[in-house]
Order: C-alpha cells, then sequence, then structure tokens
C-alpha cells in the first residue's frame, strides 16, 4: 500500500524514482556511498500526538501526503477504484475547521497532490483514465501559488504502455523530483527545474528501478530502489554525492517518501511477507536512527508521507473497519 499505487499498481507494486544533477552536484554515477544504516530501532509513537484528518466528501479513503511549514496539508481522497476516482486536495490550518480546497489538474478524472513547499508551489500527477484494472496513464504536474497547471513529461522514448510520469516532491528552490516508468516497467528517477525547465536524471549507485520522493533546500534528495539482493531499500542522497542506504533491521522492504531540512527521513517498513505482513512508518535522523511511528488506530497499517521542519509528520493508515485514514502526527515538547 503506497501513494502511488491507486493509479499505477501493476507497474510499481513494491518497487521504488540521463545521470541526474541537482543545482551543481552530480547525483548517480559519481556518488560517494556511505555505510547500510543498521541501527537498533526504537518504537517513537509515543513522542507523538495523532489526529485522524479525512475529507468528508469520502470518509473512507483519505490520503495526506505533504506538509509544509505552514501547516499546509496536500492530499487526496478516492481509492481509484473504477468510480472511485483520486481527486486532490489543499488543507488549511485550524483542522478542525475542515478549510478544504480543491486541486485537480484541469480537465483530468484523476489527481494526486503528492508534494508543496512554502512558497506556494505544489506537484502531484493526474490522469484521464479510472479503468478497473486499476492501469492508468498518468503524468507529472506543478502549479505556482495558486496559479495554472503545467504538465510535466520526462523527455524519453521508451515510455512503458500507460505511460507512467509522477512527481512527488518540491523543494524552496522549486527543484520537484519524480519518477518515470521505462518499457521494461523499469522505474527512473529525476530532477526537474520549474524555473529553468530542466530535466536531469537521479541514480542511485549499485540499485536500479529508482524512486525519487522528496527533496529538502539542500537539495538531498529521499526515495527508495531495489538492490542488488532483489530487495526494496530506501536511501539518502545528499547534494555532495554521499549515499545513505535505509534498511530498518529486520524488515523485507523500506521506503523512504520524505525529507525535511534537517535531513529527517520518512517513510514505511514491511516486516513478513504474505498474508502475515504488516506495514509500519518511519522516521530516521543521522543522530537518532530509526524510530517507528504507528497510529494507534492502525499499528500494523501506517505509512509516513510527509514531514516538515517542525517535525510534524502526516500519512495514513488503514483502520478497523477498513476504511484508509488520513494521518496527522504532532510531536510532543
Amino acid at each position: 500500500m503506497s501513494w502511488y499505487r491507486t493509479l499505477i499498481p501493476s507497474q510499481l507494486a513494491r518497487s521504488g524514482r540521463v545521470a541526474l544533477a541537482i543545482a551543481a552536484s552530480a547525483l548517480g554515477a559519481g556518488a560517494v556511498a556511505g555505510p547500510a544504516l543498521a541501527a537498533p530501532i526504537v518504537g517513537g509513537s509515543g513522542n507523538y500526538t495523532f489526529q485522524k484528518i479525512n475529507n468528508n466528501t469520502d470518509p473512507t479513503f483519505n490520503q495526506l501526503l505533504g506538509i509544509n511549514d505552514s501547516g499546509l496539508i496536500a492530499g487526496y481522497f478516492g481509492s481509484g477504484q473504477a468510480g472511485h476516482p483520486n481527486q486532490g486536495y489543499l488543507l488549511s490550518p485550524p483542522y478542525g475547521k475542515g478549510i478544504y480546497r480543491s486541486e485537480n489538474f484541469p480537465g483530468s478524472v484523476q489527481t494526486q497532490v503528492t508534494g508543496l513547499n512554502n512558497r506556494g508551489v505544489t506537484v502531484g500527477f493526474y490522469s484521464h483514465q479510472n479503468n478497473a484494472n486499476l492501469v492508468n496513464e498518468n503524468a507529472g504536474f506543478y502549479r505556482t501559488d495558486g496559479g495554472a497547471f503545467h504538465a510535466v513529461k520526462f523527455p524519453t522514448s521508451d515510455n512503458s504502455a500507460p505511460p507512467v510520469n509522477q512527481l512527488l516532491g518540491v523543494n524552496d528552490r522549486d527543484i520537484a523530483v519524480g519518477f518515470y516508468t521505462d518499457n521494461n516497467a523499469t522505474n527512473h528517477g529525476y530532477s526537474y527545474n520549474i524555473r529553468t525547465q530542466m530535466f536531469h536524471s537521479i541514480t542511485v549507485s549499485g540499485d536500479s528501478n529508482v524512486t525519487a520522493a522528496a527533496i529538502n533546500d539542500l537539495n538531498d534528495v529521499a526515495g527508495f530502489a531495489t538492490n542488488s539482493a532483489g530487495n526494496t531499500e530506501a536511501f539518502l542522497l545528499r547534494s555532495n554525492g554521499t549515499l545513505i542506504t535505509l534498511d530498518v533491521p529486520g524488515a523485507t522492504s523500506t521506503q523512504a517518501f520524505g525529507v525535511n531540512n534537517g535531513d529527517q527521513v520518512v517513510g514505511d517498513y514491511v516486516d513478513g511477507t504474505g498474508s502475515t505482513a504488516t506495514m509500519h512508518g518511519f522516521t530516521w535522523t543521522p543522530r537518532r536512527g530509526f524510530e517507528t511511528v504507528n497510529d494507534p488506530d492502525g499499528t500494523d497499517t501506517t505509512t509516513i508521507n510527509g514531514v516538515n521542519d517542525r517535525g510534524e509528520l502526516v500519512g495514513f493508515y488503514v483502520d478497523a473497519a477498513g476504511n484508509t485514514d488520513g494521518m496527522l502526527a504532532t510531536p510532543q515538547p
């Protein structure tokens, strides 16, 4: 279960985003590998207060995907099943008043708002389809300060069929990150400079199937990829080329979806396989390592998708009734 699955589950499943440079720093082939981090993971759920946040237009399915430093939240409702399309929105505090604003690409059938910065820029992806098999074409987009929407598609002749192209995060320098899928169902990470309209590839040394999910103002990129053993692992690729792989000890896969300016990385990991698999949210910092963060109403189904510089977390979980609920986790003093 992940934020991108509702539009393209068959292409991505649980996998991760021509050599890409962000700003002046080369990312990929020249990256310096850091240590694979396997520090003991500790429970961090008690360090947060949790709030369920759902758009009442559809209280059965909400995912919160990003939060900026003003507390503005990006998300969407709708499962993506036929007749139940994804519909993007922005939510402003105070959250109890439910001040939702629709954010959907013009003429689209489905939209997910996946990221936002502090300058009024939102990013995400959209589709003109809502097929019963959940396989839909899609393309990335950005929107600046409530203005016009702009489609973003990585320039390649090697697209999957149907094409898959998504923007997932953006920093305050207006550099967005995302991925596209090629005709071998392999993902390729990239960045897109909104100001210059320039694309660059993001590669991870030793890994394939790269998804670039988030970028901070230091141009450090978080995401996930497939390692040489065929396992999904998270990564933090710093702007100086240092690569840190993030594998939760004992997990069967680890994915990173967000990063803030303190290099706090958030995501989820899976314990077990098949019918025994459980999903848990995590945070990681260079100082503290991993912490598990589970919403108490969705202990085995929690995903953390975004984090701001105050350490506030957004994500989602599946509750006892089978609904997917949006989640805000606020750190305790």
